[in-house]
C-alpha cells in the first residue's frame, strides 16, 4: 500500500511539472498559432541560469529571477525574430523555432560545458517531508508540486480574472477588433510568448533538482512535452493538464511492473500456449517499454479523436 500511494505521489508531481512545462507550449499556440520547437531549451536555459545564479543570491532568489531573465529573452526572441518570420507562415515559424533550438544548446554547451553540472537540492529541503506507512515522500517532491500549483492558480486567475486576461482572450479570437479598441495586440502577443517562455523557464529551474542538468536534457524532455500537448489537444489548457497527469501516471506505475507479455501468457495458460508467442519482443518486460508508452498512448488517442481528448477544431484555451 505504501508503495501504491508514493508511487501516486511521485506520479502527481511529475504530471504537475509536466504542465507546467507544457502549459507555456499551450498558451503561446492557443494565441499565436506558434509551435515553439525551442520551448524545451527554454526550459534547459532556466535550469542552467537559475544553477548559476544560485551560486551567487542563492537557491530561492535564482528559482525566481531564472524564470523573469528566460521570459524577457524570449520577448526579445518574439519581437525581433519571430514577429518577421511570422509574415511568411507556419513553416518558416517552425524552421525558425526549430534552428533556435540548436542555438540554445549549443550556446549551452560553450558557456556550461558538455558535461553535467551539480545542481543539488537546497538543503532545507533536503529531507523527507513525511512518511506513508514507513515510505517517505522527499521534501524537494512536495515543494515542487506546490510551486507548480501555485504558478497554474496565477497563470488562471490572469486569464480568466483580470483585464489583462480578458485582453489576452480577446485577441486571441478577434484580434482585429481588439486593436480597433485602442490596444496595441503585437505587444500583448509579445507578452503572451514571454510569459510561456518563462513558465518553460520555471519548470526547468524548479525541476532540475530532481534530474540531470545537462545539455541533453532539452532533448529528453521536449517530445514528453509535445506528446502532452498534442495529446490533450493543441490549444487546450484543459487538454494538457490532464494528458500531463495521465502520462505522469503512466510511467510511474509502469515501471513497477516488471513482468512482459509472455511471462503473464506463460503464469495464465501454460508452457504450451506461451510457446506460441515465444519471441524476443513478447519477452520486453512493461518496465522496459515505459519510455514508449506517452507515444503509443499518443497515437491510439489520434486514431480515435484526433483532435486529441479535449480539443477542439477552433483552437482556444
Amino acid at each position: 500500500m505504501s508503495t501504491l500511494i508514493i508511487t501516486s505521489l511521485n506520479a502527481l508531481s511529475f504530471g504537475l511539472l509536466l504542465f507546467l512545462l507544457s502549459a507555456g507550449l499551450t498558451l503561446i499556440f492557443s494565441m499565436m498559432g506558434v509551435l515553439n520547437f525551442a520551448h524545451a531549451g527554454f526550459y534547459m536555459l532556466g535550469a542552467y541560469l537559475a544553477y548559476t545564479l544560485g551560486l551567487h543570491v542563492g537557491f530561492f532568489p535564482a528559482l525566481f529571477l531564472a524564470p523573469l531573465l528566460v521570459g524577457g529573452l524570449g520577448m526579445a526572441v518574439e519581437r525581433f525574430g519571430l514577429r518577421s518570420v511570422h509574415a511568411y507562415g507556419h513553416v518558416a515559424e517552425l524552421l525558425f523555432t526549430f534552428g533556435l533550438s540548436y542555438i540554445i544548446e549549443e550556446i549551452v554547451q560553450l558557456v556550461w560545458g558538455k558535461a553535467p553540472v551539480s545542481y543539488p537540492v537546497p538543503e532545507i529541503l533536503s529531507g523527507d517531508a513525511f512518511t506513508v506507512l514507513g515510505a517517505p515522500f522527499p521534501s524537494y517532491r512536495l515543494f515542487l508540486m506546490l510551486v507548480s500549483v501555485a504558478a497554474l492558480l496565477v497563470l488562471y486567475g490572469i486569464i480568466k480574472k483580470t483585464r489583462v486576461g480578458l485582453v489576452v482572450q480577446a485577441a486571441l479570437s478577434h484580434p482585429d477588433m481588439v486593436e480597433a479598441l485602442g490596444h496595441d495586440v503585437p505587444k500583448v502577443f509579445m507578452l503572451v510568448f514571454g510569459v510561456g517562455i518563462a513558465l518553460a523557464a520555471l519548470a526547468g529551474a524548479a525541476g532540475a533538482p530532481m534530474a540531470v542538468t545537462e545539455p541533453a536534457m532539452a532533448q529528453a524532455i521536449g517530445p514528453i512535452v509535445f506528446v502532452v500537448v498534442v495529446l490533450g489537444g493543441i490549444g487546450s489548457l484543459k487538454g494538457a493538464f490532464i494528458a500531463a497527469l495521465l502520462l505522469g501516471f503512466t510511467q510511474n506505475f509502469a515501471i513497477l511492473f516488471d513482468v512482459s507479455p509472455y511471462q503473464i501468457i506463460l503464469d495464465a495458460f501454460g508452457a504450451r500456449a506461451a510457446a506460441v508467442f515465444d519471441q524476443e519482443f513478447m519477452r520486453i518486460t512493461i518496465a522496459q517499454s515505459a519510455p514508449l508508452l506517452p507515444f503509443a498512448l499518443m497515437v491510439l488517442v489520434l486514431l480515435v479523436r484526433p483532435q486529441g481528448l479535449c480539443g477542439n477544431r477552433g483552437g482556444g484555451l
